[in-house]
């Protein structure tokens, strides 16, 4: 089914502010599933609302904080969440470092105590609107294994990256592992079967059944370049954030656990040069008017399919399964009328 993007907002919103929420952080909560919906990750998007509400309710999630956070030095900024939602404390610190990278050129915070970020595209994109380079870290449950190995003793540890132009910001977000146990998840409750080569079952074997990668593990992306690069994202996080690396890591995919992962968010300040900016835009749209491989498939830029699927979704909708849509109105009070009527 198809819901517009404003009645699906309506209808998170309100179960966030009846959860206790105040409405400017139940507004920023929101934004964040439902731009991972436009942008056709639903991964990250309402399917993690129930398990927000449950952690709200269990009191592992403060939905009243920004947590609190001191500048260590000069342009290292410390952040305890408090358990606070994670959009409210990751934005509250981006504000901040933005102000900070004005006049260091470089400001870097490290968040724990926090809650699930969400797509970490969201953040780096603020930054970057900002004329400032955007880059986000985090950390998970142990969910990928190494590369050689069948045992889950790594976190999917995403990176993302936002430059600057002098038209949309380059962005680039990836998770370390081949895929997110978002993804995964969102297969399952869908009852459709995962590519093969994504994951492993309990037993160490590769598996196309999503329930059961679910208590698996995720291959590392790129083999031994992906174990590589995610074990060391590991270590930088846990390192700046001083939080858990992954093995002891909980509360991402569980409404039962406090949230121990960390976050890291990089801000740099390189002068807003408009001339450098404008060669960025000319030297992006030469990459994707190069001649391509396959003459229906021309050459894009990271971040060029994201843009156009928002485009069309704004104008279509959100394409939300039925089976979601009615679990989340059946969680509301208040939104019969927003039942009825605006699905489409």
């Amino acid at each position: 089914m198809r819901v517009k993007r404003e009645i699906a907002a309506d209808l998170v919103r309100n179960l966030l502010e009846e959860k206790g929420t105040p409405r400017s952080y139940a507004l920023q909560q929101t934004d964040v599933l439902v731009e991972a919906e436009l942008r056709g990750h639903p991964s990250h998007g309402l399917q993690r609302l129930p398990r927000i509400l449950q952690r709200i309710g269990n009191g592992l999630i403060d939905p009243s904080t920004q947590g609190k956070s001191h500048w260590r030095t000069p342009s290292f900024l410390k952040v305890d969440g408090l358990r606070g939602l994670g959009p409210v404390v990751a934005l509250q610190a981006c504000t901040m470092l933005s102000e900070r990278a004005s006049s260091t050129g470089v400001a870097v915070a490290g968040i724990r105590n926090s809650n699930h970020l969400g797509m970490l595209a969201y953040y780096v994109e603020h930054l970057a609107k900002d004329g400032i380079i955007g880059i986000a870290l985090s950390s998970s449950e142990a969910l990928v294994h190494p590369y050689g190995g069948t045992t889950p003793l790594l976190g999917t540890n995403p990176l993302a990256i936002a430059v600057p132009t002098a038209d949309r910001p380059l962005v680039v977000d990836l998770a370390t592992s081949v895929v997110s146990m978002g993804k995964i998840h969102h297969h399952a409750a869908n009852g459709c079967a995962i590519p093969k080569g994504w994951a492993r079952d309990s037993d160490g074997e590769m598996t196309t059944d999503a329930a059961a990668a679910m208590n698996g593990s995720i291959a590392p992306f790129g083999d031994a370049k992906g174990y590589a690069l995610g074990l060391a994202l590991e270590l930088l996080v846990a390192s700046i954030a001083e939080s858990s690396t992954a093995p002891d890591v909980r509360g991402t995919l569980d409404a039962d656990a406090i949230c121990n992962k960390g976050d890291v968010l990089i801000a740099i300040d390189a002068g807003k040069q408009p001339d450098l900016l404008a060669c960025f835009s000319t030297y992006l749209d030469r990459i994707r008017k190069s001649r391509p491989a396959e003459r229906t498939r021309p050459v894009t830029v990271p971040g060029d399919g994201t843009w156009s699927r928002r485009q069309q979704a704004l104008c279509d909708g959100i394409e939300i399964p039925g089976r979601l849509w009615d679990e989340l109105n059946a969680l509301s009070r208040s939104n019969e009328a927003l039942v009825k009527g605006h699905a489409q």
